[in-house]
C-alpha cells in the first residue's frame, strides 16, 4: 500500500503513528487490570461479542447484500477470528494474571519475527543474512525478558507462565497477520472486522463455558460492564480504525512501527497505573528485540 501523504496534511499521519498505540496498548491495561474483576476468557469472549453487537448495525446492509460470500469465506473468517480475537484476545488476558505490562509489550513486539519464520517455513519466502541476524537478535531479546536476565531460569526451565502466554499471543498475531495479508475478501475492512469479531467470540465460547464451569465465575456487575466496554472500544474498535488510517497514509511497512511505540506505551502504563518498575534486563532485551525486528523488516519493503 502506497502512502498518500500531501504537503498540507503531512503531519497528520505521523501524529496518528503515535496516537494509535495509545489505544492499542490499552489492551495491556485490560490484561493487567481487567482480569482482577473479570475472568480472562470471559473478558475476551464478551469483549468481541460486544464489538460485533456495536458494529453490526452499521454494516448489516453490506453483510446481508454480500451474504453469498459468507459461505465462500466462512473458513477464512473463522481462522481470522480464532487467531486474531481468540488467541490474541484471550492469551494476553491470561498472561496479565502473572506478568508485567513491560514484559507483555516487549514480547508482543516480536510478532513480526514469527511472521518471517512462518513465511519461510510454509510459504517458501526467501531468507538471507539480514533476516537471520534479525531473527537471532529478536529471539535473544525475548529470551532475556522471559528469563529476567538470568540464564539459570532458562537452564532450569523456570519461566513466568504469563510470559509464555504472551509469546503464544505474539505467534497467534503472526498467523493472523499472514492470513489477513494473503486472503482477499469481498467485504470492506470494517465489515470484515465485524465478522472477524463474531467468529472470534464464537471460537472463544466453548472455552468460556469451560472456564465458567471449572475455574472462575463471572460476576455481571459494574466492573464487568466497564472492562468489557473499555476492551471493546479502546483497544478494539478505535485501535483497529486508527491502524487502517495509519496504513492508508504511510503504508503497511512504516505502519509496523506502531508496534515499537506500543511496547513503550505499555511500559509507561505499567509504571503509572500499576507501580511497575523497569529493570536493566528490560532495556537490554527491548534493544535486541527492536534492533532484530528492524533488521528483519528493513528488507521486506
Amino acid at each position: 500500500m502506497k502512502p498518500s501523504v500531501t504537503k498540507r496534511n503531512n503531519l497528520y499521519p505521523y501524529l496518528l503513528l503515535f496516537i494509535q498505540p495509545i489505544f492499542m496498548a490499552s489492551n495491556i491495561i485490560v490484561a493487567r487490570g481487567g482480569v482482577e474483576y473479570v475472568p480472562p476468557v470471559s473478558l475476551a469472549f464478551w469483549r468481541w461479542l460486544t464489538v460485533f453487537l456495536i458494529l453490526m448495525p452499521f454494516f448489516f446492509d453490506e453483510i446481508t447484500k454480500k451474504k453469498k460470500y459468507l459461505k465462500l469465506e466462512f473458513f477464512k473468517l473463522f481462522v481470522l477470528g480464532l487467531t486474531g480475537c481468540g488467541i490474541c484476545g484471550a492469551f494476553p488476558f491470561i498472561a496479565g494474571m502473572s506478568t508485567t505490562m513491560a514484559n507483555m509489550g516487549i514480547i508482543y513486539t516480536s510478532s513480526p519475527i514469527f511472521i518471517i519464520v512462518i513465511s519461510v517455513l510454509f510459504f517458501k519466502d526467501k531468507i538471507n543474512l539480514s533476516r537471520i541476524i534479525g531473527l537471532i537478535l529478536c529471539l535473544s531479546g525475548v529470551l532475556i525478558i522471559i528469563c529476567k536476565g538470568d540464564l539459570n531460569f532458562l537452564i532450569n526451565f523456570k519461566f513466568t507462565s504469563g510470559d509464555l502466554w504472551m509469546l503464544g499471543a505474539a505467534i497467534g498475531w503472526a498467523v493472523y497477520s499472514i492470513f489477513l495479508i494473503n486472503w482477499k475478501s469481498e467485504f470492506s475492512l470494517m465489515a470484515r472486522f465485524t465478522l472477524i469479531a463474531f467468529f472470534g467470540a464464537t471460537s472463544l465460547f466453548p472455552f468460556y463455558i469451560i472456564e465458567e464451569s471449572f475455574f472462575f465465575n463471572t460476576n455481571f456487575n459494574d466492573y464487568f460492564l466497564f472492562w468489557v466496554l473499555f476492551a471493546a472500544i479502546s483497544p478494539g474498535i478505535i485501535a483497529f480504525t486508527l491502524y487502517t488510517k495509519v496504513q492508508k497514509y504511510v503504508g503497511a511497512s512504516f505502519a509496523g512501527f506502531t508496534l515499537y511505540i506500543f511496547s513503550i506505551y505499555s511500559a509507561i502504563y505499567g509504571i503509572i497505573l500499576f507501580g511497575e518498575s523497569l529493570l536493566s534486563f528490560h532495556y537490554f532485551g527491548a534493544i535486541l528485540v527492536f534492533l532484530g525486528v528492524y533488521l528483519a523488516r528493513k528488507i521486506i519493503k
